[in-house]
This record gives structure tokens, sequence and C-alpha cells, in this order.
């Protein structure tokens, strides 16, 4: 799905974007009191969650616990705040996976690196850079095949970093390519904070999958129809993407 020259993609309706809080708390108490769909158990392999933008290992919390009760050894990206990124944008992703590989030092196992909205541009930029240590990528929400102006994040950039985002068109590209290892996209119809088209690769196979979820953008670190579909990611020998 291009984005180039498709004006038909447009950031969510101020609707959407209004009501995110009460479907995200909706989704929240959907997760404490639902009954829990039956998952694969875990083999114990890292996972590593990097947060959206402007939040913090306290927002991926339900995601992390997820994962550790699952039986994978679940961490949060370990940065603290997301501000986003900072100067050179090649030179501050090798400062990332040099952490990131930090994080990893002790663990045998391929890693699988899950990113939350822009989160999730960190992991699939990392997944080019580290792919021989990881096992595959798995993004929520995130707008890696959009413009700064499909989605309704730029104004939270501006406040975080006294600067409008990035909008590179040879970045772009660059952004829209996946990494080379099983990576999954996972988007709801009814985000409301970026255009769900975004979230979608140009073309998919049988390393590139886009899966669909009924939620809030705000409320996907803990939707239970996004926590199913990360552990059925999490539990398939190989990592195959289908």
């Amino acid at each position: 799905m291009s984005t180039t020259g498709t004006p038909s993609i447009h950031r969510p309706s101020l609707t959407l974007l209004g009501t995110e809080p009460w479907r995200a708390a909706y989704e929240f108490v959907q997760h404490k009191i639902a009954r829990k769909a039956p998952v694969p158990r875990g083999d114990g392999h890292p996972v590593i969650i990097f947060p959206g933008l402007g939040t913090d290992g306290a927002a991926v919390a339900p995601l992390r616990d997820y994962c550790e009760a699952q039986g994978y050894s679940a961490m949060d990206w370990g940065r603290g705040f997301n501000t986003g990124p900072q100067g050179d944008i090649d030179t501050w992703l090798a400062g990332l996976a040099e952490h990131v590989s930090g994080l990893l030092a002790g663990h045998t196992q391929r890693a699988t690196l899950i990113g939350w909205s822009l989160g999730g541009i960190y992991a699939r930029e990392l997944g080019k850079l580290m792919a021989p240590r990881l096992r595959q990528v798995i993004t929520i929400g995130t707008p890696f095949n959009g413009l700064p102006d499909h989605t309704h994040a730029g104004w939270l950039f501006r406040l975080l970093n006294g600067a409008e985002p990035v909008n590179d068109p040879a970045l772009s590209q660059r952004l829209r390519t996946p990494p080379p290892l099983p990576t999954t996209s996972i988007y709801s119809r009814s985000d409301g904070v970026v255009a769900w088209q975004s979230c979608c690769h140009e073309q998919t196979g049988a390393q590139v999958c886009d899966l669909e979820v009924k939620g809030s953008h705000i409320g996907m670190g803990w939707n239970p129809a996004v926590l199913k579909v990360v552990a059925e990611r999490l539990a398939r020998p190989g990592a195959a993407a289908h």
C-alpha cells in the first residue's frame, strides 16, 4: 500500500482522537477482567519492548508483564521517557543498537523486538542493524508507511523537541522498507492517533505480515486482541510471518 501520491490517506478524525482515552480505559478493563485465551507457552527467549512517543516503561508494563507471564524474558528498552531520536538519526540508532546489545548480553537465544507506535520505528530500524541477533520484529500501531501529516502526534513531538518532525522523502522510503527478518505489523482501522493505512506494508510476503485488530491507539499495549496476536507471534517456530 503506497503512500506516494495518495491523498486518500488522512490522519484519523477528531472524533476518533477524542474518544481514545475512553476506549483505551475500556480495553484496560477488558484486559483485567476478561478470561484469557489459551496461548502456547513461551520458550524463554528475550523480548525487548519499545514505548511510544511521550511514554516510558510504565506504559508498556502490561505488555511486558503479559510476555513474562507467557514464559519470555521480557524487558522495556531501559531508556526512560521516549522523546524521539536526537541529532543525527544514524548516530542515534547506532547508540540505541549498542544499548540493546547490552540488554541482550548473557542471552543465547535470538531476541524479539516489539515496538508500540514510534517505538515500532526503532524496532524496525534495529532489525536492520542487528538482524543476526534477532528472531523477529513486531510493531503495534506503528506508522512506518506514512508521513508526519498522517498522524496526530506531531504536536507532541514539537512539544518534546521544540522542532518539527522530519519530512524527508529518502528517510520515509527507508522507514517503509521492512527489516530482513520476520516482521509483523498490528494495526487498527479505529486508531485515533495514526492513519491505519500508514501501518500497512506496500507488499506482504513470506516474512512480512499485517494483522488487523479492533481498538484504540492508546490502548494497544493492553488490548486483549493485540496481546493474543503477540503471544501467537512469539510462539511461532522460526518466527515465520504467516
